[in-house]
């Protein structure tokens, strides 16, 4: 016969006893969250998950040591200090737009018109520098007013959505827009970033409120602002922003000797400084942390490796350093850095974060738990466009100039190729934003080995779509063994 526990009420000796006891009971049953682990068993935990399928950035990061292996091998002019200064600019505004893409492929969705939307921010800066802020005389009475009406649409859907930072950003270009703000690099900036963000919030509503599949929805604005984009600059034409020093410089200068150690200096100290005092502070409550051996080791390596690369991109590079001196760390760099810094901090240490990985994850749990899912799948396409916008604004500084075809051709192919070529999963609820910075790098090195080895733009494309349906395929196997492992 099974004897009834004995009841107690709240406030009795047997509850005082239960409330003593209670932590040991919690450490107990939650061992796992207060357990630290030896270096050995870290390392095998590490494999442990490989096999599982958790293969994360490894495949890409081997590749990257790979190609650059071989075309380092098949070009003399491949690993010279010059030429890996250049891949960066090269690719950084593929890599920016893959960032924002992040944020739409988490959820399982798609942005067709991510590459075509940067073209159009980019036109809109270029516009309103060229003609010192004056877009009515440069677009026309009919253009400029159905311009600013997508404005204050894209302002008013993302107040229904209660996407608050949408439309700011939309008020904000409305108003620079409409007053006539006259033309400043700086302004330029802003006024794309409003558009790529107006673009994202409209896109956005289609999806999340109307319930459009969102191939559809961008498949169909990528010719929509493929169109505006026609519309802006006219086909065959082209707008020059290389007088603009602030605006070329974005892609194509460098910080100084100083400026490159000061970045060295709050890049990797501040790296240094935020993991090892988090890994102290969790060690110190008792909380699961890895061996500080380890931690030790990453950091150290991180360091060192940045002083090294910060060391060599200040060397004179130029190909004639008698005449020209070409040295210092590359503007595109601490942007991209940032842009990473902002997009991890996001997705990994804020509510918001943990709600696009729980949609993405599972659309229906995340909604039971009360999570908002149509502000969510809105939002990313809002955070998509506005990344997007200021990878427009480094290509077009990159090339001095914003044509009809700006943001078209093979950007988005790269963009969403260097999302997934990085790690992150085409089925929703698995990325980061490094993994767009990895992928992208593995894409500019194919793209600039081959271009050493002078290979037409055919095997170019071939070359760089096998590379992706590799990365497709690797990410399909490893869900795969993931599903299994479970079971």
């Amino acid at each position: 016969m099974t004897e009834t526990p004995a009841k107690h009420e709240v406030g009795s000796p047997a509850d005082a006893l239960a409330q003593t006891q209670a932590p040991t009971g919690a450490i107990s049953d939650f061992g796992i969250d207060t357990t630290s682990m030896s270096t050995g068993e870290a390392v095998r935990d590490y494999f442990a998950r490989l096999r599982a399928g958790e293969l994360g950035a490894l495949p890409s990061l081997f590749g990257l040591l790979v190609l650059v292996i071989l075309f380092s091998a098949l070009s003399d002019n491949f690993f010279t200090l010059a030429n890996i200064a250049n891949v960066f600019p090269q690719g950084a505004g593929v890599i920016i737009i893959a960032m924002g893409i992040v944020f739409v492929l988490l959820l399982g969705e798609i942005d067709l018109a991510a590459g075509v939307a940067s073209g159009v921010a980019a036109s809109v800066m270029a516009l309103h520098y060229v003609n010192a802020g004056n877009l009515l005389g440069s677009l026309g009475t009919g253009v400029f007013v159905t311009f600013i009406g997508v404005l204050a649409v894209a302002l008013l859907l993302s107040a229904y959505q209660r996407i608050w930072a949408g439309s700011a950003l939309s008020l904000v270009g409305l108003l620079i827009v409409a007053v006539g703000v006259p033309a400043n690099p700086w302004v330029e900036i802003l006024l794309a970033i409003c558009v790529g963000t107006a673009i994202g919030c409209i896109t956005g509503f289609l999806v999340s409120k109307i319930g459009m599949p969102s191939f559809v929805v961008t498949l169909a604005l990528f010719i929509v602002w493929q169109g505006v984009l026609l519309q802006f600059i006219g086909e065959g034409g082209t707008i020059g922003i290389s007088n603009s020093d602030v605006l070329y410089k974005i892609a194509n200068g460098n910080l100084n000797i100083l400026g490159s150690w000061i970045f060295f200096l709050v890049a990797a100290g501040g790296f240094a400084v935020i993991a090892l005092t988090s890994h102290f502070k969790r060690l110190k409550r008792g909380l699961v942390v890895q061996p500080t051996a380890l931690v030790m080791i990453k950091v150290g390596a991180l360091v060192v490796l940045s002083a090294l690369g910060t060391w060599l991109l200040t060397i004179n590079r130029s190909p004639n350093k008698a005449v020209v001196t070409i040295e210092g760390v590359p503007y595109v760099i601490p942007i991209m850095l940032v842009l990473l810094v902002a997009g991890t901090y996001v997705l990994n240490r804020t509510k918001y974060g943990r709600y696009v990985y729980a949609v993405g994850g599972n659309k229906e749990a995340a909604r039971r738990a009360g999570i908002d899912v149509p502000k969510i799948r809105a939002s990313v396409f809002v955070i998509g466009s506005a990344i997007a916008a200021i990878g427009g604004i480094v290509a077009a500084s990159k090339v001095g100039s914003v044509s009809p075809q700006s943001g078209g051709l093979n950007t988005l192919l790269f963009a969403v190729g260097s999302a997934v070529i990085g790690g992150t999963s085409l089925f929703g609820g698995k990325g980061r934003v490094s993994d767009a910075v990895v992928g992208g790098l593995v894409i500019a090195v194919v793209i600039n080995g081959l271009g050493l080895l002078k290979q037409p733009a055919a095997v170019v494309n071939i070359i760089t779509g096998l590379v992706l349906l590799l990365a497709a395929t690797v990410d399909a196997l490893s869900r795969r063994r993931a599903a299994a492992s479970t079971r």
